[in-house]
């Protein structure tokens, strides 16, 4: 019974999530400068620089902050100034649709959808199901 009531509390926890950031991104949209893609991912252009912009395959150095809509922040190497290298083809959906928009030295606000990052399962206690992200990426090198 005891399972029972924990699995039922967990699936009205990401019903929730998804209700409340199916909220957030409807009314994030309507904000002056946000811009949404085809597929529902959310943009907001801080920096704007000219310069080469990466493909999927390529390599990257980037400064980010990753929150939950909550402020929980997941990831943040702004604060320890030390950038990641990440290939973008191993990044969520969102990031891998996102970053090739960015010209090098550019800092974008991105607002994943659930679909776009890790969806209905989240990665356990980190990021909880059907949660929408927010990073707030700049481009430092192409590697």
């Amino acid at each position: 019974m005891a399972r029972r009531e924990k699995k039922s509390r967990s699936k009205g926890s990401a019903g929730n999530n998804r209700k409340s950031g199916e909220d957030f991104l409807q009314n994030n949209k309507q904000k002056t400068g946000v811009l949404e893609t085809n597929s529902g991912l959310q943009y907001l252009i801080v920096e704007e620089k000219q310069g080469p912009k990466p493909g999927l395959f390529d390599t990257v150095k980037i400064h980010q902050r990753a929150l939950l809509l909550d402020g929980k922040i997941l990831e943040d190497t702004y604060r320890q100034n030390q950038p990641d290298e990440v290939k973008i083809e191993e990044l969520i959906e969102g990031l891998q649709e996102g970053l090739p928009m960015m010209s090098l030295g550019s800092r974008y606000k991105f607002w994943v959808p659930a679909e776009l990052a890790w969806g209905r399962k989240g990665t356990g206690n980190k990021i909880p199901p059907n949660a929408v992200l927010s990073f707030d990426i700049r481009l430092v090198e192409i590697c």
